[in-house]
């Protein structure tokens, strides 16, 4: 239950979802990244590894719970850029990074 005694423009409740926008950008920015890394990275894989690849794509969003859901999605992507070694580290960084902006 919420009382508003007086004031002006009252539109709603704060959810905690002030500067949001700024943390999706960042996630979005994170997700891009990740997408172009493996992009390029295809030429260095397998077959088997490049048809992962195109199955995880899709499942990259710049969607926090969805990403967290997908957990297993992101650890596939690390394990395949860790395989192919240095040139994969790009990839498995990108991984990194995008796991610190899930939580």
């Amino acid at each position: 239950m919420v009382t508003v005694n007086g004031g002006q423009g009252n539109v709603g409740i704060n959810y905690g979802t002030v500067g949001a926008a700024a943390q999706d950008d960042e996630l979005r920015a994170a997700v891009a990244d990740l997408t172009r890394l493996l992009g390029e990275l295809r030429v260095h894989l397998t077959a088997d590894q490049a048809r992962t690849v195109e199955e995880v794509l899709p499942e990259l969003t710049p969607d926090r719970a969805a990403l967290r859901e997908r957990g297993l999605v992101l650890a596939r992507v690390a394990q395949i850029a860790a395989a192919v070694g240095a040139v994969g580290q790009p990839a498995a960084e990108a991984v990194g990074r995008l796991l610190e902006l899930i939580g």
